[in-house]
């Protein structure tokens, strides 16, 4: 059996290095945040997964253990970027709200999507261990705990805030499930 570093490690190949916009989504496949990448999107959202660089993880936003699939769609101009991911951020953050903490608004026109690409970053064995009520609402309570000690003793900013009442409405779920 393959160690959870050296699975996400390969799966990581697969996911294209264009530019593009990706959505990094949880243990139900639910995009959990949306962002874009002008150098790769592979390289982007390995320093997410890693980690390094990451100003969403530095900052108690997400919590990587969550993080099951990666959906990427790869396009071939920056001019397409920021159009095509307002709009997704859009689309998903009216289903569910998103962890960005940042509002990003689509502009009044259609903006096509060019084809998703999906690559699933745990063993689907570990998945399904890690959807036990009892193994995800103590996660929930720890990383919402890590944003609210963040916002109070680091920096107290409106997008934390909106991260963290994103994390809230997560952690009622998690809460209404394990009972």
């Amino acid at each position: 059996m393959i160690d959870a570093q050296a699975f996400r490690s390969l799966a990581l190949e697969r996911l294209t290095n264009a530019i593009g916009v990706y959505a990094l989504c949880d243990l139900d496949g639910q995009p959990i945040y949306v962002g874009q990448s002008v150098d790769g999107i592979r390289a982007r959202v390995r320093r997410h997964l890693t980690s390094a660089r990451s100003d969403v993880i530095a900052n108690r936003q997400i919590d990587v253990w969550e993080i099951a699939y990666v959906w990427a769609w790869p396009v071939d101009s920056i001019e397409q970027v920021a159009p095509l991911e307002a709009s997704i951020f859009a689309h998903f953050d009216a289903e569910q709200p998103l962890m960005n903490g940042k509002s990003l608004l689509a502009d009044m026109w259609d903006v096509a999507w060019p084809e998703k690409q999906a690559v699933q970053v745990i063993d689907e064995a570990e998945r399904r261990v890690r959807l036990a009520p009892a193994q995800r609402l103590p996660r929930q309570i720890q990383q919402y705990n890590l944003l609210v000690d963040y916002i109070l003793t680091v920096k107290n900013a409106p997008h934390l805030k909106r991260s963290l009442d994103a994390h809230f409405q997560r952690l009622v779920t998690y809460h209404k499930t394990f009972l």
